[in-house]
C-alpha cells in the first residue's frame, strides 16, 4: 500500500506541469512562477540567446475534433535557423559527457521527472560530447520547431556546440 501511495505521489508531481498547456481560458492562477519566469531569476539575461519567455509562446487549442499546438509567429520564424539557447543540461544517457541531451529552462530537481513542460525544453544533439554539470550552459545550433513529433518534443537543436561564457 505504501508503494502504491508513493507511486501516485510521483505521478501527480510529474504530470502537474502538463496543465500549463491547457487553453488560456481554462487555466487557473497558480502561486508558483512559470519555468520561464523562474529561469529569468536563475540565469543572467543575455541578448545573444533566445529567451525561454519567447519559447513559451505556445498554447494548446481545440481544432476540429482534437487538440493541436498553436505556436507563436516569433517562434515559427526561428525554424531551421541557427540560434542560441541558455539552460540546464538534462542527460539522456549514462556517463559524464553527452552528445544527446535536453536543455531546460530550470534545473532538474527529481531524477524521475522532466522539470518543465515541453515548450521549456529543447532536445539537443551536439557535434562533440558536452560535459555534464549543474551550472547553466549556452548552446548554439540549428533550431527546429516540431508540431507533430511522436516523442512530444516541440523544439530540437542539431549540430549544437557549447558557447563559452561572456
Amino acid at each position: 500500500m505504501r508503494a502504491l501511495t508513493r507511486l501516485v505521489a510521483i505521478i501527480c508531481a510529474c504530470t502537474a506541469p502538463l496543465g500549463a498547456l491547457a487553453p488560456a481560458a481554462a487555466q487557473q492562477p497558480h502561486p508558483m512562477p512559470s519555468a520561464s519566469e523562474y529561469s529569468a531569476k536563475l540565469m543572467p539575461a543575455r541578448a545573444d540567446v533566445v529567451s525561454w519567455k519567447s519559447l513559451s509562446n505556445v498554447r494548446l487549442v481545440k481544432e476540429n475534433d482534437g487538440m493541436t499546438l498553436s505556436i507563436g509567429d516569433e517562434i515559427v520564424a526561428l525554424d531551421q535557423k541557427s540560434i542560441r539557447v541558455q539552460g540546464f543540461m538534462i542527460p539522456l544517457g549514462m556517463g559524464g559527457e553527452q552528445s544527446h541531451f535536453l536543455i531546460s529552462a530550470v534545473p532538474p530537481s527529481c531524477p524521475y521527472c522532466v522539470p518543465a513542460v515541453a515548450y521549456e525544453i529543447v532536445e539537443v544533439r551536439s557535434t562533440k560530447p558536452v560535459r555534464y554539470g549543474f551550472e547553466p550552459i549556452v548552446v548554439s545550433g540549428k533550431f527546429e520547431v516540431l508540431k507533430h513529433d511522436p516523442s512530444g518534443v516541440i523544439y530540437r537543436m542539431s549540430d549544437a556546440v557549447v558557447v563559452a561564457g561572456k
